[in-house]
């Protein structure tokens, strides 16, 4: 479906005629969005319910009708400089398929200030023809085409969208959008024809003794279902007030954790870990004193230390020469003395003697005449070269791993010091706790309360239950006629076959509901990371938030700005499902939220809405910024400002925006 063109003729504050262009295309561009710039009270509002009432005629949910009757309506809807006699009339043309061939409908409403027979003339044309019997059955025909049930999803206002998310359970008219949606409505529908059908039969069949008594049994089954529906309404104002009963024990426990009611708690702890970590530094500064008492303040003369060991070679390396030198001379000589004897000959000798001579100068080369001043045994050069070599390393490696260690008990008492530090004096504990205390006591009874309540539902709905089996059974004794008794049987079958049809149509269609407004929420929120997934209760229809984790998100947590766009996306998310290609109307699309889910709503959400979306805004909604945006992208098609004459109380439509 497109909406083509809209006219009014002395509707509301709009004068004479006046005809609004409203395909969704500019120079053959396919855009999607009709944008209307209005001031508060400038006619917007005025729009939506023109098209509302174009489509719906009686049945039109208007902004400004209340409790009007429908002649008192129209008439209110006159422009008040409408001559006498004169029309007021709507026109909607729009394009939709007709028999598998797509045709042009154009809805005219006409009608006078107060109306004779209190009803508009209806007309319709199709592809400019006029079809009078289309027209006798318009009601059932819209409902193919956008049925009055869902027309809310894709004719909205901003209220709409406030009141939605501010609330725990949708508003009735999205329960009934959702009850339309999945069939439900049908269903229940065809339920309760078949439960009038078969109390009927019984009536039919029953002698006057047994219609008494059946009388009896479905006034008694009446009075306990307005019980029970007092009960469930009771029910319901419990949970407000566990809901708000559990809001305030989070809120004091909170308080009693952020202001260190949690660590006074655990002083007592915290001081035995004190103690503990205080005997541990001590423990370890002992450990490090002991080895300070060993060679490890050698570690601070290493350096002399390594100069000491290289004198201590030098010198040893000087003796050991000196004494070689010392034995050599001596075998020199008598080994001379030998070679004399034997008779060697000169030349041989000459080589023995040569030879002795140069080993002797070469161990005068390594004695080197220094003074020898630290005169240290093999025993003391062994000592020093394991203290050098191994004992001094391994002192030093176990003094660092000791402080080590050290620093980090040091860091852990520190941390409990500091956390006993911001513990709260006794009398603030007590008071949190009391708090704390206070808060849990009335939740208990809260509870308690709720669960009362929940057993009075549950027993009225087994008393029911047993009343109509009571009823059944009693049709099945008394009733002699076969063919009534099969209708009764047979729709006591088709009734439990039903039930379970809805219940397994609810689940089947509210995880495919699911799955798209969780998309479609991360979308408009461009932040993946607070919500995973929504879900859907199956019997209230509200919706629940969970991390990652699976965690429940509680919904106070959310801004109001992030509520809104969870509102958007479950009416978003409840169009997609619905499969119907419909345009969608928004009226002060962007109340209450802040620029930067503005920017997410104008960037993501009026281009994709539908393949039209026709936005009613004020200049602080959709300003100069978001407008621009919009022409850059391509998504807007036609613009219109609606300027109202505050002396005439009229308003007349003219191409452009604010800007």
């Amino acid at each position: 479906m497109i909406f083509i063109e809209l006219v009014l003729q002395n509707f509301g504050p709009y004068l004479g005629r006046q005809v609004i262009n409203l395909r969704p295309k500019e120079d053959e561009r396919f855009c999607p969005i009709i944008l209307f710039g209005g001031m508060n009270g400038g006619g917007k509002t005025t729009l939506m319910d023109a098209i509302r009432l174009a489509l719906y005629g009686q049945r039109a949910q208007c902004s400004t009708r209340g409790n009007l009757s429908y002649p008192d309506f129209l008439t209110q809807s006159v422009n008040r400089y409408t001559a006498i006699g004169e029309q007021t009339a709507i026109e909607l043309a729009f394009e939709s398929i007709l028999d598998n061939v797509q045709v042009e409908f154009r809805i005219k409403r006409s009608w006078t200030k107060n109306p004779r027979n209190g009803k508009d003339t209806l007309g319709i044309l199709v592809d400019d023809w006029p079809d009078s019997a289309l027209a006798q059955i318009w009601d059932e025909r819209i409902e193919d085409l956008l049925p009055l049930g869902i027309s809310n999803l894709f004719l909205f206002d901003g209220e709409q969208v406030k009141e939605l998310a501010e609330q725990d359970v949708p508003t009735p008219m999205v329960v009934e959008a959702i009850r339309s949606l999945l069939g439900l409505e049908l269903a229940e529908r065809l339920a309760t024809d078949i439960e009038i059908l078969v109390n009927r039969r019984r009536k039919l069949i029953a002698n006057s003794q047994a219609l008494i008594t059946l009388e009896d049994i479905e006034q008694k089954l009446n009075h306990q279902q307005k019980e029970y529906q007092i009960a469930k309404d009771h029910l319901a104002t419990i949970q407000d007030k566990l809901t708000y009963a559990q809001k305030q024990q989070q809120e004091a426990s909170d308080k009693f954790i952020l202001e260190g009611g949690k660590i006074a708690a655990e002083r007592s702890q915290l001081e035995i870990q004190l103690c503990y970590q205080q005997k541990a530094v001590t423990r370890h500064r002992d450990a490090l004193t002991e080895l300070a008492s060993g060679i490890l303040p050698l570690s601070l003369i290493s350096p002399l230390l390594v100069q000491a060991h290289t004198q201590v070679q030098q010198e040893y390396r000087q003796q050991q020469a000196q004494v070689s030198k010392d034995v050599l001379s001596e075998q020199e000589q008598k080994f001379l003395q030998y070679v004399t004897q034997i008779g060697l000959d000169s030349e041989q000798f000459e080589k023995i003697k040569l030879f002795f001579k140069q080993e002797i100068e070469t161990l005068k080369q390594d004695i080197q005449l220094q003074e020898l001043w630290l005169l240290a045994d093999e025993e003391s050069i062994f000592q020093l070269n394991q203290i050098l070599t191994r004992d001094l390393a391994d002192s030093q490696s176990l003094a660092k791993k000791q402080l080590n260690n050290l620093k980090i008990q040091e860091e852990n008492l520190a941390a409990i010091e500091s956390q006993l530090a911001v513990a709260p004096a006794p009398e603030v504990y007590e008071q949190l706790g009391d708090a704390v205390k206070f808060a849990q006591s009335e939740l208990a009874n809260v509870k308690a309360a709720y669960e009362l309540a929940r057993r009075r539902c549950d027993e009225l709905a087994t008393v029911i239950e047993n009343t109509k089996k009571e009823l059944a059974q009693y049709s099945e004794e008394n009733i002699d006629r076969k063919n009534d008794e099969h209708i009764i049987t047979a729709s006591t079958k088709v009734q439990a076959t039903l039930k379970l049809f809805r219940e397994k149509l609810t689940l089947r269609k509210l995880n495919q509901l699911e799955s798209v407004i969780t998309e479609c929420f991360l979308y408009l929120l461009h932040k993946s990371d607070l919500v995973h997934r929504v879900a859907i209760d199956t019997d209230t229809f509200s919706l629940s938030l969970y991390d990652f984790q699976g965690q429940l998100v509680p919904k106070h947590r959310l801004s109001a700005g992030e509520k809104q766009l969870l509102a958007i996306a479950l009416l978003w998310g409840l169009a997609r499902v619905s499969g119907r290609n419909l345009p969608i109307a928004i009226d002060t699309p962007l109340g209450r939220l802040d620029s930067s889910h503005r920017n997410n709503l104008v960037e993501r959400y009026f281009p994709f809405a539908s393949h039209q979306v026709m936005l009613f805004s004020t200049d602080t909604e959709i300003g100069k910024n978001e407008v621009e945006q919009l022409r850059a992208n391509n998504a807007i098609a036609r613009e219109y400002l609606l300027k109202y004459d505050s002396a005439k109380r009229c308003t007349t439509i003219e191409p452009g925006y604010f800007w």
